[in-house]
C-alpha cells in the first residue's frame, strides 16, 4: 500500500518510469547500493524525525550522518529519531521504505545539502525493495520539501 502511494506520487511529476523494485532487500544504504550497483553515497536515506509534536523528513546523502549539533541549531532541540513500531502510523511508510513521497499530511520533508554533490540521488519508493532514480531538481520537486538545510556531517 505505502509502495503504491509513493509512486502514485510519482507519478503526478511523470516519472513512475524511474522506479525499480528489487527481488533482494534495499532496506538499508549498502543493501540498496548493492540492489542498484551503486555507491553507497547516492542513496538518498529518508530519516524520521520528531520536531516538537510534527515528524519531519530529512533526506540525506547515503555516507553522511546527522550532527546533533547542527540538528539543534536548527531546530532548537535535540534530535530524536521515531521509533522504528511508530514510524508508519505517523509518517506512512515503514521503516525500510520510508521515503518523502506519498507521505501522510504535516509532516515536513527537508533535503540535506549533502545531497547537491550528486547528478542522480536514488531514495526508496516506500517499500523495502524499491527505489527511484532522481537528479537533485527531480527530488526538489518530488519531494515538496520545505527547504535545503545543512544538519550532517561525513561518517567517521
Amino acid at each position: 500500500m505505502a509502495f503504491d502511494k509513493a509512486k502514485t506520487h510519482i507519478s503526478k511529476y511523470g516519472l513512475e518510469d524511474r522506479v525499480s523494485v528489487f527481488d533482494v532487500s534495499s532496506a538499508t544504504v549498502s543493501l540498496a547500493a548493492l540492489a542498484l550497483g551503486c555507491d553507497e553515497a547516492h542513496i538518498a536515506k529518508t530519516m524520521s524525525f520528531m520536531n516538537n509534536e510534527n515528524a519531519i523528513l530529512i533526506v540525506t546523502a547515503g555516507d553522511v550522518k546527522i550532527s546533533n549539533s547542527k540538528f539543534k541549531a536548527k531546530f532548537h532541540h535535540k534530535a530524536t529519531m521515531i521509533d522504528r513500531e511508530r514510524v508508519e502510523s505517523i509518517v506512512g511508510h515503514a521503516s525500510g521504505g520510508v521515503c518523502p513521497f506519498g507521505i501522510n499530511d504535516g509532516v515536513d520533508v527537508y533535503l540535506d545539502e549533502s545531497l547537491r554533490r550528486f547528478e542522480y540521488v536514488y531514495p526508496a519508493c516506500g517499500s523495502d525493495n524499491s527505489a527511484v532514480k532522481l537528479n537533485i531538481s527531480e527530488l526538489e520537486k518530488c519531494s515538496e520539501c520545505k527547504e535545503w538545510i545543512d544538519v550532517c556531517v561525513p561518517k567517521e
